[in-house]
């Protein structure tokens, strides 16, 4: 990809070509780098994110557009972008850090992101980085969950039972393996209404219980989605038994 394919996809033809050479120049390869560029890159980047979202979501209120904010910008939401346009082979990097890999490092490309948005902001103004953050935004924004984006398994699984009218999952610590510095634990996650019982590894009890909560809350969404379909059946028989039929173990137990 040419400086003219980056300036194609930022939106944005630089008057000043030394701008966006320097936010594509690592500190490893030069004292004239992009870490000044990227802390106002990343400045910017906040600020259009957040306009785009009140405008996206009107009636959303403030932290949930924190949530989704949060993880626009963070890093692996950057590299991901960075990685869309090609923008890789481009980073002027340090023997050493070219060697290590560097120009494939969610760290290096992330920050190389936000500092082209404020070689952007220097070389046009607001007006052109906030046209060059809604040009690579566009698709992403396409493929946002608002409901899910952001939160992490435990949550959305506590979200999902509680709109079934389900108790919430327990958690319990079922082995450790390994080392005290090197520990890795199992975590059983159960949801007896749903005749659930699965098992999470990870270095930490939180990471395990993640894991667990994860597997759980696919076989909750599976069990929900056959009991969908299988509601009209499970309907007749709930009432036969003179149970409501919107009484999600009922539909379970006729399931």
């Amino acid at each position: 990809m040419s400086s003219s394919a980056i300036e194609q996809c930022l939106g944005h033809v630089f008057k000043d070509a030394a701008l966006l050479r320097q936010a594509l120049t690592h500190r490893s390869y030069g004292a004239t780098h992009n870490e000044r560029l990227e802390f106002l890159g990343d400045a910017v980047l906040s600020c259009v994110v957040a306009a785009l979202l009140l405008e996206r979501y009107p009636q959303m209120d403030e932290g949930d557009l924190s949530r989704l904010r949060s993880n626009l910008v963070k890093q692996q939401t950057l590299y991901e972008i960075a990685q869309s346009i090609g923008l890789s082979p481009h980073v002027l990097l340090g023997d050493g850090e070219l060697k290590s890999g560097g120009a494939k490092r969610p760290s290096i490309l992330s920050d190389c992101l936000e500092a082209l948005l404020g070689a952007v902001y220097r070389d046009g103004g607001f007006a052109a980085a906030e046209a060059s953050v809604r040009r690579l935004y566009q698709p992403v924004l396409e493929h946002v969950d608002p409901d899910t984006l952001g939160k992490d398994a435990k949550t959305l699984l506590q979200e999902f039972l509680q709109g079934l009218k389900l108790p919430l999952p327990a958690y319990a610590v079922v082995a450790t393996h390994g080392a005290a510095h090197s520990q890795v634990f199992e975590v059983q996650c159960s949801i007896p209404k749903l005749d659930i019982q699965v098992l999470g590894s990870g270095a930490t009890r939180r990471a395990a219980e993640q894991t667990a909560a994860r597997a759980a809350l696919a076989l909750a969404q599976n069990a929900a989605s056959l009991l969908k379909q299988r509601s009209p059946r499970a309907s007749k028989a709930s009432a036969a038994a003179g149970k409501p039929s919107d009484d999600p173990t009922a539909l379970v137990r006729a399931a």
